[in-house]
């Protein structure tokens, strides 16, 4: 079986798995408790969180653990923007653009920004939204469908050029742990997940500077600082700090086997049977390519016969009854080839024996699809 579906969820590293179990079975105390062994594990967290921020960001910032990507980008946008307008992209997860279209329920303003070809913010028309009411903008640095990649620093220190008092926010699940990046001085809350980097799902995090006036998001015992609370989920917050650990480590070696996994794929591929959707200059992890007259969906199904699992899109977004990905249509590809949209993508793990195969599955499946067709 080839799994390149990569962008939905990877497989949990398992020399991270090893070093993490022990929280299960063993250290498996209340880290709130006051006896020793739950001091010591409140010890144990308070490393992994400073060793964890270290990898993306310096000591202006703290870390509010979560049980998700999702739940991060939530906190942020429900308890930063709540006043005046709101100013995002059309090309945002589901977490975002739902929570942002929630907040329009709630009485909120907001607007939306449009994409350009590749998948990218357009930067000045985005810019263009911002204005002295703008309490939070939110961007996502890697597009989860595309690949797309916004320089979120650069357009963080703009809207504060605008306006000061404007929060930033981006969502990082597919950029974390996967492309070179530190966060900026300019970008006030920063979304990540496990599950993504080889660690388990269940758990999350958002990078928050610190003093920023953030209100809770869930109450109860205080934990998180007072910014989330619930009993820490130990197990996975150790497996995210040990994989984040593993992806910071080996960050430019597994880039360039990536992008090299990416570009012989591409090479391969047919194109008089597949259009390229994803940016050349993009993230390597994500390469979504268009079936010409095959719909995606039926490719999906036929390649996983074949022994390939794919994408055909966000896998948050699967349950959605709409046809057509409303990111790549807001990209501009017209629905004859949204129908067709595959997304491939990538873990270090894969190798380009893998590629080689997962292209030949490919090309035969979709000549296939078209004979019977004609």
């Amino acid at each position: 079986m080839i799994y390149l579906d990569n962008a939905a969820t990877t497989r949990p590293d398992g020399e991270c798995l090893d070093k993490a179990k022990q929280y299960i079975f063993e250290n498996y105390y209340n880290p709130s408790a006051l006896y020793a062994e739950g001091y010591n594990l409140h010890l144990t967290l308070k490393r992994a969180r400073a060793d964890f921020l270290s990898l993306v960001a310096d000591e202006n910032y703290e870390l509010i653990f979560t049980s998700c990507g999702t739940e991060a980008d939530n906190h942020a946008l429900f308890c930063g923007g709540r006043r005046g307008n709101v100013v995002t992209t059309t090309g945002e997860h589901s977490a975002i653009f739902s929570a942002a279209n929630e907040l329009k329920q709630r009485g909120i303003e907001v607007r939306f920004a449009p994409l350009n070809a590749d998948g990218s913010v357009n930067a000045e028309k985005l810019l263009a939204l911002v204005d002295s009411k703008t309490s939070l903008v939110s961007v996502i640095h890697v597009n989860n469908e595309t690949g797309a990649v916004n320089d979120i620093n650069a357009i963080a220190k703009s809207v504060k050029d605008i306006n000061k008092n404007t929060l930033f926010h981006s969502d990082g699940v597919q950029a974390f742990g996967k492309i070179p990046f530190r966060i900026g001085n300019f970008v006030d809350l920063y979304s990540t997940s496990s599950h993504k980097i080889g660690g388990m799902k269940g758990t999350g995090a958002l990078i928050k500077r610190k003093k920023l006036p953030l209100k809770p998001f869930i109450y109860g015992g205080g934990q998180e600082g007072g910014m989330r609370s619930g009993t820490e989920n130990v197990f996975g917050i150790m497996m995210f700090a040990f994989a984040a650990q593993k992806r910071y480590a080996a960050m430019a070696q597994n880039y360039n086997h990536v992008r090299a996994l990416s570009d012989e794929l591409w090479n391969r591929l047919d194109k008089n049977l597949f259009g390229r959707i994803s940016p050349e200059g993009g993230s390597p992890y994500i390469l979504t390519i268009s079936a010409h007259g095959v719909r995606g969906e039926t490719i999906l199904h036929e390649a996983d016969d074949e022994g390939l699992i794919i994408g055909t899109g966000s896998a948050c977004s699967s349950n959605d009854k709409k046809r057509y990905s409303r990111v790549i249509l807001a990209c501009g590809v017209p629905e004859s080839d949204a129908d067709g949209i595959l997304r491939l993508s990538f873990s270090p793990e894969n190798t380009m024996e893998e590629v080689v195969e997962a292209a030949r599955i490919l090309n035969k499946v979709v000549k296939n699809r078209r004979e019977i067709m004609l």
